[in-house]
């Protein structure tokens, strides 16, 4: 019986992150301010280390790990490849699937992969607490995970919907020594007007991230950190991608497709930018970013300049948007309902390099569910729009009668979102595709640059 499980020695874990700034087709647009000015580098040191500041607008290929981060990695890297033979055998396809699995990690998810990055240069900084958002409760159990591994206090504003949804998201972090805060809150003047304004607010990411940086602007103990979007966020996760394309290498295999779920961008970045330079040598390769309908970010959205957060305190930044004030709906792929894309991301997906599709909630937990009854992982919400996405690749394939390798990152196991699974077990799960209306009516309030 051949492996299914392609496994790496620590000794294979990434040396270095890779850089995709030098490699994109033509020049990153800067982070701008009101008054369409690049804002400089250094005004991000109100909020950020000096090191992960560098690292954001760093136009170095390679940047070296340091060795602590490498050593806190080995809790759980490299993760495994996985050939999904269960899975092809249900679906009766001629495809090749296989998921990088990152539910390895202690907080179940891809999310650590920069935690343990930024948690460790901002105590080389001096940093002693940290502020984050959350939504789904990956991130904020991550970087409360990081924080106990560094030394750093951790306070996580979640997304009201989530933290109501998930309680066990909650108890992890306080595990970690995490404090976790309801947002919208009462604690930052972003809360309180975000109340007065609707005292029932379900939240979105967008907020908590307002919050979040408020508070740590406003306190020289204190740092902010982001678990996706900005540029060192998917650099820190390129360790994915490099182990995968070593990992494919063992296995003797090479995609045809790539997919990962796609929120703020660190699964698409940390799995697909390792591939790009195959890519743009010429090999036949798709890459192909998995979102929901419900928060069509790259297949609805404008590519325009806006904020990062909702109340306007981040540098406004070119990306696919439904506008900085978008609230979503308390769908449970609570990690995918951002507002916005990765500059990144947003560059690739415009000048064509990345493929996008939307897909319904419902068809994303029958494809979760296929898998947990095949594979044996039950995936998080987020993850099964991965899943989602292979599925129908691999049906594609059956129809054509042609082999086909997938690849897919499998960015988190769902043992904290069953309730989730309860719902939609109970059929009280329903599909929502945000109205075109809606969407008009949150860019009409995108910054005018300049103006």
């Amino acid at each position: 019986m051949s492996d299914t499980k392609i496994l790496l020695p620590e000794s294979d874990i990434p040396t270095h992150w890779y850089n995709v700034i030098p490699d994109l087709p033509g020049p990153l647009a800067p982070y701008v301010g009101p008054d369409g000015q690049p804002v400089p580098p250094e005004a991000m040191t109100a909020i950020f280390p000096p090191a992960i500041v560098e690292q954001e607008v760093s136009t170095e290929r390679w940047i070296a790990i340091p060795e602590p981060v490498r050593e806190a990695l080995r809790l759980w890297r490299p993760s495994p490849l996985i050939r999904a033979t269960r899975l092809e055998e249900a679906l009766g396809t001629p495809a090749k699937i296989f998921f990088k699995y990152e539910g390895v990690s202690p907080a179940g998810s891809h999310k650590p992969n920069s935690a343990v990055a930024q948690a460790y240069y901002n105590r080389e900084a001096g940093i002693t607490r940290l502020t984050t958002e959350t939504g789904a409760g990956q991130w904020g159990s991550s970087l409360a995970l990081a924080g106990s591994l560094f030394g750093l206090d951790v306070r996580v504003y979640m997304v009201r919907v989530s933290y109501e949804q998930k309680p066990h998201r909650r108890s992890m972090m306080q595990t970690w020594g995490g404090e976790v805060i309801p947002s919208p809150s009462p604690l930052t003047e972003t809360g309180r007007k975000a109340l007065a304004d609707d005292p029932d607010n379900p939240g979105s990411l967008g907020l908590a991230i307002s919050e979040a940086v408020e508070e740590a602007a406003g306190r020289e103990d204190t740092n902010y950190a982001l678990g996706s979007v900005l540029n060192h966020v998917l650099l820190h996760q390129t360790v994915i991608g490099q182990e995968t394309k070593r990992q494919l290498e063992i296995a003797g295999a090479y995609p045809d497709v790539i997919l990962a779920p796609c929120g703020g961008g660190s699964n698409v970045g940390g799995m697909m930018f390792p591939f790009l330079a195959d890519k743009a040598a010429g090999r036949d390769l798709r890459l192909v970013a998995v979102e929901p309908d419900s928060c069509p970010t790259l297949t609805r959205g404008h590519y325009a300049y806006d904020y990062g957060d909702s109340a306007g305190l981040t540098p406004i930044m070119k990306m696919y948007t439904l506008g900085h004030d978008f609230m979503p709906p308390g769908i449970h792929a609570g990690g995918l309902r951002y507002h916005g894309d990765s500059a990144l991301v947003s560059q690739l997906y415009d000048a064509g390099v990345l493929e996008a599709v939307a897909v319904p909630q419902l068809a994303t937990f029958e494809a979760g569910v296929l898998f947990a009854r095949t594979q044996g992982i039950i995936p998080a919400p987020e993850s099964c729009h991965a899943v989602r996405g292979a599925v129908d690749e691999a049906l594609r394939a059956k129809e054509e009668g042609r082999e086909r390798t997938i690849l897919f990152t499998l960015s988190g196991h769902g043992h904290f979102d069953m309730a989730s699974y309860d719902r939609y077990f109970a059929g009280e799960l329903e599909n929502y595709e945000y109205p075109e209306a809606a969407i008009h009516r949150a860019l009409d309030n995108l910054p005018q640059i300049g103006g």
